[in-house]
């Protein structure tokens, strides 16, 4: 066990978001003692149970961009006076890596800093924000934002990412002296494991999240439409586009080439995941890394992932998936056609398997942030 214990620090919690907090925590629960601190936290919420929580505010960021504002200072100074009655002697800001007061005021208390960003988090609020004002101006609100983190980085005692990949697209390499970039979740392999022998699946393709626009479905539709005869398409999830899809792929849904599961419970992911023979992510570069892409690989199932961020360290070419090139949906359909053919997907499955039982497993999670930790206390 470490002997500094160690506070965590998040954004407001959505709960698409609480998982891979909830992740983070127990693996920390294993090496030491834990505390989180949060805001807007569902009431039901697990992680009000396993750990010790403070929730400086029940609200999140709020609709407005001025309302926003005005609550990501407020929750700053909330948080600062929070750390100041804590004893825990390492802070992780846990995606929270703008909150420049609470980050620097830890320094000053002389506790240890440490930053784990979970994303591109000023291009996600760039694309939000030109939903809603003038290009411009999203732009440099996104701009303030970034230099918010690059402030947050700096001050910060080390700076942990997913993958190395991660770290170079968020131009982390100039912190190299204090970045570790071995910092990826953990999937829990009792639950997620192949269900279906790769050899008796039938020859499905599929999406599995959220349908939205960060998760490129417009995009994927477009492939979906030039896919050969041969293959079903199926969409798992719900979201906003659900009824956009099902009108826009209103006869390939007839003729049964494309199937919508709908919403389903996370207990029936793996399931859903094992009667897949390609998983195909067209993500936006605003994510870390996708969990349904290291749950899609720990059932067996090969993955056709976009090369953002953190995805090629783990989706690897030829030995674990395939990296979706930014081209023509034809030519994505042609070459999807192509990895059926041409490739052994079967090994694939394989290689996918012992990927995550060797890097992504709890234990080694565990042994991963043990070192970090220990590392950075030795700094």
């Amino acid at each position: 066990m470490l002997d500094r214990d160690v506070l965590v620090v998040t954004h407001p919690l959505a709960p698409a978001s609480e998982s891979h907090v909830e992740a983070l925590l127990e693996i920390l629960a294993a090496i030491t003692s834990v505390g989180l601190v949060t805001a807007n936290l569902r009431a039901d919420s697990p992680i009000r149970e396993k750990f010790d929580v403070v929730e400086i505010s029940k609200h999140g960021t709020g609709g407005s961009i001025p309302v926003a504002a005005i609550r990501f200072i407020h929750n700053q100074f909330r948080l600062c006076k929070t750390i100041w009655n804590r004893e825990e002697e390492i802070v992780l800001f846990f995606g929270a890596v703008s909150y420049i007061f609470p980050i620097t005021f830890a320094r000053l208390l002389g506790r240890t800093v440490v930053l784990e960003p979970r994303g591109n988090v000023p291009l996600t609020l760039r694309l939000q924000w030109e939903q809603r004002v003038p290009k411009p101006m999203a732009r440099g609100l996104a701009g303030c934002v970034w230099l918010l983190e690059q402030l947050g980085y700096h001050f910060s005692n080390a700076i942990i990412t997913y993958t190395p990949s991660m770290a170079g697209e968020l131009e982390l390499d100039g912190y190299a002296h204090k970045l570790y970039t071995n910092g990826a979740r953990y999937i829990d392999t009792n639950r997620f494991y192949s269900r279906v022998d790769f050899s008796n699946r039938n020859k499905v393709v599929g999406f599995l999240g959220r349908l939205d626009e960060e998760k490129g479905v417009r995009k994927l539709t477009d492939i979906v439409k030039q896919l050969p005869d041969n293959f079903t398409f199926r969409f798992i999830g719900d979201g906003e586009l659900y009824d956009w899809i099902r009108s826009e792929l209103e006869a390939e849904i007839e003729d049964e080439s494309v199937e919508l599961t709908g919403w389903i419970d996370h207990e029936e992911v793996p399931r859903e995941l094992s009667n897949l023979q390609l998983l195909v992510l067209p993500s936006h570069p605003t994510e870390g890394l996708p969990t349904v892409i290291l749950e899609s690989l720990a059932c067996g199932t090969p993955v056709y992932a976009t090369p953002v961020s953190g995805v090629p360290d783990v989706v690897r070419e030829g030995e674990t998936g395939f990296l979706l090139p930014d081209i023509e949906p034809n030519e994505i359909a042609i070459k999807i056609d192509e990895l059926f053919r041409i490739e052994d997907l079967s090994s694939i499955s394989e290689n996918s398997q012992q990927l995550i039982k060797r890097e992504y497993s709890f234990e080694a999670a565990v042994e991963r942030y043990q070192q970090i930790l220990v590392d950075i206390n030795a700094s």
